[in-house]
């Protein structure tokens, strides 16, 4: 499956390659004006039929979050720092990949016996080990500013579940593929941005929207699903968070985020289309975080923008899991919409 090998690739923000690599595998016999950009972002058409004039960016983030090289110590040890956003107490004690070599690693601080009440360890603070026995050693396997990865399998957890690294947001890279490979033509141009640099500022997708001056865009994305540790949580009780999304509850539209505000008509347009094909889906219930989308409808004179996202639990973290169902609805809702759309949809009252 496309979204094993997307998700197992490495792809710190800043070096794509290895995913930008089997992306363009995957497409290319599918689409035409294959491009990539100063920045690394893969772009390409998908000619429509000409049915609808409008060009529809679809827009999915190959980067993921992880940690670079930044120093030495004498002992060995490697000292990083943060390539995009984590909570730092999931750190300790897990494996990475370490450099081009992909070095097996530990990321280590002070033993618990030794601080069993301290505080959280910031990255800063924290160490990788290798088993480098001198700094010399680690510096002729390692290089400063290589990239570091979780060291993660992808596992099937049941037929509807899977288990791995990056899904944020090699999930969104994979329904973009598979939208791509569809036989059936578009009555629209897709314009497919497969974008870098999303986890450190949005970069990628803004050099990316402003090279293919798209009509609208869609941003394709791997969201929030913190719904486990509420799933028994009295509904009543308004001191507990609601969850952002919920697995298996199908495709997460976000009507408002940190970076960006969805036109009502379009967000519109997308639940009415959900409905009237009975694809379930949920809205985003929680205004912060930000999407591809937020570089994208400022670029040029404007672009209407929609974010549809899949639920995906503990992203930014070593293992995430999702649903193949959502998966399934999400495709579907996004072909549904690339059928349907018109510039009446984006064009304001």
């Amino acid at each position: 499956m496309l979204l094993q090998e997307l998700s197992t690739a490495s792809g710190v923000s800043g070096d794509e390659s290895a995913v930008r690599q089997i992306i363009h595998q995957a497409i290319s016999p599918h689409v035409t004006d294959l491009h990539v950009d100063s920045m690394g972002s893969l772009t390409a058409l998908k000619k429509g039929t000409g049915a609808v004039p409008l060009r529809v960016m679809l827009d999915a983030h190959m980067d993921e979050v992880g940690f670079v090289v930044t120093g030495f110590e004498n002992d060995g040890l490697i000292r990083f720092a943060a390539v995009g956003g984590f909570d730092e107490r999931i750190l300790l004690g897990k494996r990475v990949k370490v450099g081009k070599k992909a070095h097996a690693g530990v990321i280590l601080s002070t033993p618990i016996h030794f601080g069993r009440d301290a505080a959280v360890k910031p990255i800063k603070d924290l160490r990788i080990d290798i088993g480098a026995n001198s700094k010399a050693n680690a510096e002729s396997a390692v290089a400063l500013g290589e990239r570091i990865v979780f060291d993660s399998e992808y596992v099937a957890l049941s037929e509807t579940m899977v288990r791995g690294k990056a899904f944020d947001d090699r999930v969104g890279c994979s329904l973009l593929v598979d939208v791509l490979q569809s036989e059936a033509p578009y009555p629209v141009d897709v314009l497919a941005s497969f974008s870098v640099q999303e986890e450190v500022g949005l970069r990628g997708a803004k050099v990316a929207a402003n090279r293919l001056k798209p009509d609208v865009a869609i941003a394709l994305e791997g969201t929030t699903a913190h719904d486990v540790p509420l799933a028994d949580a009295d509904p009543d009780d308004l001191t507990v968070p609601t969850p952002v999304a919920r697995v298996d509850g199908g495709p997460v539209l976000t009507f408002m985020d940190a970076s960006f505000i969805a036109p009502p008509k379009l967000l519109a347009f997308a639940r009415r289309t959900a409905e009237q094909h009975g694809i379930p889906y949920q809205l985003k219930q929680a205004l912060g975080g930000g999407t591809d989308a937020g570089a994208i409808h400022m670029t040029r004179s404007g672009v209407p923008c929609l974010v549809v996202s899949m639920p995906c639990r503990y992203i930014h973290s070593p293992q995430a899991i999702l649903s193949l169902t959502d998966y399934q609805h999400t495709l579907a809702l996004v072909k549904h919409l690339l059928h349907s759309l018109t510039p009446d949809v984006i064009r304001h009252d």
